[in-house]
């Protein structure tokens, strides 16, 4: 049954074009010279096993069920055979002067098949062993390639022919994954939708609701703000890498963190970054809204403004809690606590960007993460 899914198969099918070519061709050539084969009778019966084989693998390719290993291999130990028959139909004074007897041309289509099935490496390897069944024939090889080019032809055509397949699997890869991830995205936004417009406003409600009446009812709505934020994260968890991977949505991954307690401003457009930078840049920003959440006062808001300027992408981490108390930072980090230094100071200073702070008592703090960007993400 031929595969459903082949992107090799508009390469098969030219193959196939080219096969009933060189059959045309090997028969021309076996009319012409088999007067003068010592066999001409045992020829044209090995000529006639030529045709129904070019046939069966003809039918075979174009159907589909002869495209696996084990058939491709077949094809080219029958065609070695045949190439090595030329001893037994003719001569070796004969042999010495012409090409082998069912034609390179024709045994050309083995390493047509090789290479669309094994790549450039099947391709070149069915090639030399089409050229070591002549050289063995005419019992010496040429140096001389300028005079004995068909090598280098079988050779680039077994290149050739296997890049090109080789490239057409991984085109319809990345295809097949953006497709994926295009129906991954829309159902994942259709869920957000139907989320949003149910659960995820009746835990706010009760989030913000249990927070004014105070009491027990404020464990009730921390509680309910905890699963609203959770769910939140669940339906926008990110799914931003593009280009087989190289690249991620830093938009994508900050969406994550949006809340009732928590702002987040993005570009239209999406900005890509190398997934390593994208990842570093949000965990630095993860880690100032931990913070928020921590140490800047339960009624705190957090406010998250993603900007692209081109060479370089920005978020800035800003509330409107207690603030820091000068000399705070520097205490802890004589204390041993280095969530600051480390988990975001460090992390731009790894990137090779720049993380600046302000903040003062009763004024809120406000962090800008500042990352530059390679030729990847632009």
């Amino acid at each position: 049954m031929q595969r459903r899914s082949d992107p090799v198969a508009p390469l098969w099918r030219a193959a196939q074009g080219f096969r009933l070519l060189s059959c045309i061709y090997a028969l021309g050539f076996q009319i012409a010279i088999n007067d003068d084969l010592m066999r001409p009778m045992l020829a044209w019966l090995l000529f006639s096993v030529l045709m129904l084989w070019s046939v069966a693998c003809a039918v075979a390719y174009l159907k589909g069920f002869g495209r696996r290993p084990a058939w491709v291999i077949a094809e080219i130990v029958i065609v070695l055979v045949l190439m090595l028959s030329t001893a037994f139909v003719a001569s070796d004074h004969w042999v010495a002067d012409n090409q082998s007897w069912p034609t390179t041309l024709w045994a050309t289509n083995a390493t047509i098949s090789a290479a669309l099935q094994f790549g450039p490496v099947g391709g070149m390897a069915a090639g030399l062993a089409v050229m070591a069944a002549a050289a063995t024939l005419k019992g010496y090889v040429s140096p001389n390639l300028g005079r004995n080019a068909t090598i280098v032809i079988e050779v680039a055509v077994g290149l050739a022919v296997g890049m090109a397949a080789q490239t057409a699997r991984r085109a319809h890869a990345e295809l097949e994954r953006a497709v994926r991830l295009a129906a991954a995205l829309e159902e994942r936004e259709r869920l957000s939708r139907t989320v949003h417009d149910g659960a995820i406003q009746v835990l706010a409600l009760v989030s913000r609701r249990g927070r004014e009446i105070g009491g027990e009812t404020a464990k009730l709505a921390e509680l309910a703000g905890e699963q609203e934020r959770a769910l939140r994260r669940l339906v926008s968890a990110p799914d931003a890498e593009v280009a087989g991977g190289t690249l991620t949505d830093v938009g994508a991954l900050l969406r994550s963190r949006a809340s009732d307690r928590v702002s987040v401003s993005l570009p239209a457009e999406p900005v890509l970054l190398e997934d390593a930078v994208a990842r570093e840049l949000f965990a630095a920003a993860g880690n100032a809204l931990d913070n928020v959440a921590a140490h800047a006062g339960p009624d705190a808001r957090a406010f998250v403004l993603l900007e692209d300027l081109g060479d370089s992408v920005t978020v800035s981490i800003r509330d409107d809690g207690v603030g820091i108390a000068d000399g705070r930072l520097a205490e802890a980090a004589r204390q041993g606590r280095l969530g600051v230094s480390k988990s975001i100071v460090g992390r731009m200073d790894w990137l090779g960007g720049s993380a600046e702070l302000t903040t003062a008592p009763g004024a809120g703090t406000e962090w800008e993460l500042t990352v530059p960007r390679t030729g990847g993400g632009q």
